[in-house]
């Protein structure tokens, strides 16, 4: 018999997939027009069926949309959402420089009107449009001061209708005030504004903007170094545990950096922001008298950014002096400079559990201080504060005891059952035999014998 060649199996197969590899259409990308246009329908729904998270839906997309963005873009959306002659639409689209060649193109496209016109959208239409218009224009220097002139009639528009459905929608709004003040203006003056704000959704319970909030007083303070007035916020503040769609790593910045900086976006997506979380992260480990790990200074995204904070670690006085504008640029200045006493104090601390006798020259040569009097002061200060802190733990744990003792014997009292009604029929009775005696006086029954001598 001769041999029968046999084919692979697969190749059939194989030839198969590549038909309809080829046959299957490639998808074209979505217009912004037509984002814009699914994302109001989100918003319409998300108000319909009272559920917000079709709102969250459609602002997961406001950063890569903000990008595409432009006068054209939006003009032609907002000509397409509203029906013509509408009000809204009319002051909408005063924000755009476009407006002219806009209706002149649209003009020009009537020739075929659709069957039905558009109905009137919701307010939440109009406040999505008007957080695209505030992002468009601050895109170009020169329209700051158009972009802060909508942020405040937007604000009050959206403080007006008062609308619960509006609330993920206003969260945003608040970060482009900020934005809005911080290129336009200054953030110190957006302070009350959000200060209101922050009081108005605290009893409303509106967490979105809430969070927002804290997060935009909390930059405006870390912005003109003002740490005391930040950690006095975070201290009477609860932070709500419902944000869907806010990042919140820089509310605890302050007050738990080892927290805040494991929770930032990863390194390659969001660089700056890794970067100046971590010089933060640097500042107060030190400020708490820990070194950081040597390995976070070799990271490929940090290496560069931290070279300064590096080798403030290692020296101080001249790395202050030498990286100065640095440390001014990234608004850590006035905390490096507290940096000192807690960098000698860990040195000192360290050099201690390594020598059991050591003189405060070899401590000055170690830590590159400038003198033995600077060694010993802060060497003096530090066991004073170690000597005063025991002292205090040990009064606070008397304290608390005495509490606890006190609690608990209020807890283990008993009294005995109606011991009040005992007390009440005998004084009762005392009134009674006062009135009987009052009585027989009157009448004149009893003589002065009868009454006694305490009579």
């Amino acid at each position: 018999m001769a041999d029968v060649e046999m084919k692979p199996a697969d190749s059939k197969d194989k030839k198969d997939e590549e038909e309809t590899l080829v046959e299957e259409p490639k998808k074209e990308p979505e217009t912004p027009v037509s984002e814009i246009k699914s994302n109001i329908a989100l918003i319409e729904r998300a108000v319909s069926t009272l559920e917000p998270r079709f709102t969250h839906r459609a602002l997961r997309t406001l950063t890569g949309l903000c990008k595409k963005l432009d006068d054209t873009i939006l003009c032609t959306a907002i000509s397409e959402v509203y029906p013509k002659g509408s009000s809204v639409k009319d002051g909408l689209l005063l924000w755009l420089p476009t407006l002219e060649v806009a209706t002149q193109e649209m003009d020009v496209d009537t020739a075929a009107p659709p069957a039905k016109p558009p109905s009137e959208p919701l307010p939440e239409v109009e406040i999505y449009f008007r957080l695209l218009l505030i992002h468009q224009l601050l895109k170009s220097s020169d329209k700051y001061p158009k972009a802060l002139e909508l942020v405040h009639q937007t604000v009050e528009k959206m403080q007006a209708l008062n609308r619960r459905s509006m609330d993920p929608i206003a969260a945003k709004i608040w970060f482009a005030v900020e934005r809005a003040y911080e290129l336009g203006g200054e953030i110190a003056d957006a302070r009350p504004l959000f200060l209101a704000a922050q009081r108005t959704a605290s009893l409303r319970h509106d967490d979105e903007a809430q969070a927002s909030l804290i997060n935009r007083l909390l930059r405006s303070y870390l912005h003109y170094s003002l740490y005391d007035q930040a950690d006095k916020l975070v201290s009477k503040t609860t932070f709500p545990n419902a944000r869907p769609t806010l990042n919140t790593p820089a509310t605890t910045t302050s007050l738990q950096p080892s927290a805040s900086h494991r929770r930032s976006p990863p390194a390659k997506v969001a660089p700056g922001f890794y970067q100046a979380v971590h010089k933060l992260f640097v500042v107060v480990e030190l400020l708490m008298g820990d070194i950081p790990d040597r390995s976070l200074f070799r990271h490929p995204v940090l290496e560069k950014a931290l070279s300064g904070y590096f080798e403030i670690v290692k020296a101080f006085q001249t790395t202050l002096s030498k990286h100065a504008a640095q440390f001014e640029s990234d608004k850590t200045y006035t905390l490096i400079v507290r940096l000192r006493q807690n960098v000698i104090k860990t040195g000192i601390r360290r050099l201690s559990l390594s020598y059991s006798r050591i003189s405060l020259r070899d401590i000055c040569l170690k830590l590159h201080l400038d003198s033995e009097e600077d060694a010993e002061y802060i060497n003096v200060g530090r066991r004073r504060t170690r000597n005063g802190s025991e002292v205090g733990e040990l009064f606070q744990r008397r304290i608390a005891y005495c509490l606890e003792l006190h609690n608990q014997s209020v807890k283990a009292m008993r009294y005995p059952l109606n011991a009040h009604r005992k007390e009440l029929a005998a004084a009762e009775g005392a009134r009674e035999r006062q009135k009987e005696l009052a009585k027989e006086i009157q009448d004149g029954d009893l003589d002065d014998d009868d009454m006694g001598e305490e009579f």
